[in-house]
């Protein structure tokens, strides 16, 4: 999921909820090297978020710290090996398998989707598997068709459960926001969903299934899972909220359990910051592709956006050209990027507080680890 903090920052100054970062934590072994990086963490929560967690790896070796608090109301401090939502960072597991199928010649990337999916999205003929991955399909985000929050119906969709051909069909039913595919870049919920639903035609086992198989067994990611249906964070974790608008007042309301069927193959992965630095450092250095299928993820859509298949990229202030993704669960917003050599690596979770848009304080933290 893409960000929609503009109405919810607007609800949430109203209720005028604060948190500082009252509880702060570093892994043990790297003392006052990185107290720096301590103090930006507790300005991430500070200007946005109840809490937060990172872990950075460079050439000093491994820091990890929490900032915050881990239940609103408490002064419970944020484990620092906190599992949490990572909402389209899963776009990224699902584009390298996608990817694998790809170099076992399973499918190709200038596939239509009606080969795999007939008559299933209209123009389908002329929409390609790459297309899909990279969000130049032109179609309609089914997201826009939801309840969100502020509004209280979104509580609706809480233990729901959704399928993809429903979220598909909710989306399809809107014309597509341009007409030739391929020609602009236009973020799309459907795309992903549309992929998950490919991987099931070409392998047999649901895309969670092989995600599993393919990517996080091999690696040992063991804070990372595709939770499908079950709405509980299991392990250590911070609780994620959101604001929503009740007839009888504004109030924060804890969504840290939710059916993540909702999210669905673009955004249900539950992971670590520890995971999430392995995970894309295998990808970059070719662990899990091969060097023409990594290069064809990095190969943006379009020229006017830096991103690939499954794959977002940025130039620091530094000039260090950075890869991997960021997530937005509503409750939970994640940020993992690694130069592609793999040598510095950053991921940071938080809790956003919906005081303002966090992606700039979010994106200045990613920038001090990177660049010092």
């Amino acid at each position: 999921m893409r960000r929609v903090h503009r109405v919810l920052v607007a609800v949430a100054t109203g209720l005028g909820v604060l948190a500082a970062p009252v509880a702060a934590s570093a892994s043990p072994g790297h003392g006052g090297d990185r107290a720096e990086l301590q103090r930006e963490l507790d300005g991430v929560v500070t200007s946005s978020a109840f809490g937060a967690l990172a872990e950075v790896r460079d050439e000093r070796g491994v820091w990890r710290g929490s900032s915050g608090v881990a239940v609103l109301g408490s002064s419970r401090p944020v484990p620092v090996e906190s599992r949490f939502r990572a909402g389209s960072i899963s776009k990224t597991f699902l584009a390298t398998v996608v990817l694998q199928l790809v170099d076992e010649g399973a499918l190709q990337l200038d596939d239509p989707v009606e080969k795999w999916l007939p008559g299933v999205v209209p123009n389908g003929q002329n929409i390609t598997v790459k297309q899909l991955l990279n969000h130049t399909s032109g179609l309609y985000d089914f997201l826009r068709t939801l309840t969100r929050p502020p509004e209280p119906g979104f509580l609706d969709y809480r233990w729901r459960t959704w399928t993809a051909e429903e979220q598909i069909r909710r989306a399809l039913a809107h014309p597509p926001v341009f007409k030739i595919p391929g020609s602009q870049y236009s973020y799309s919920n459907t795309n992903y969903a549309l992929l998950g639903e490919i991987v099931e035609k070409v392998t047999g086992e649901s895309y969670g299934d092989q995600i599993e198989r393919r990517v996080i067994r091999p690696l040992r990611l063991h804070g990372t899972e595709m939770p499908g249906t079950d709405p509980r964070i299991r392990g250590p974790h911070p609780h994620g909220y959101v604001p929503i608008k009740f007839a009888d007042g504004d109030q924060m309301v804890d969504l840290t359990v939710i059916n993540p069927s909702l999210f669905g193959a673009g955004g249900e992965i539950i992971s670590t910051t520890k995971d999430l630095n392995r995970f894309f450092a295998a990808l970059l250095d070719g662990t899990l592709l091969p060097k023409h299928l990594l290069e064809a993820m990095k190969t943006p859509g379009t020229a006017k956006r830096n991103y690939g298949l499954g794959l977002a990229w940025r130039d620091t202030p530094c000039g260090i050209r950075i890869y991997g993704n960021d997530g937005d669960a509503l409750a939970y917003n994640a940020f993992s990027f690694s130069t592609e050599d793999g040598k510095r690596q950053v991921t940071l979770a938080f809790t956003p507080a919906f005081r303002n848009d966090p992606d700039d304080v979010a994106e200045a933290f990613v920038d001090k680890a990177i660049c010092g």
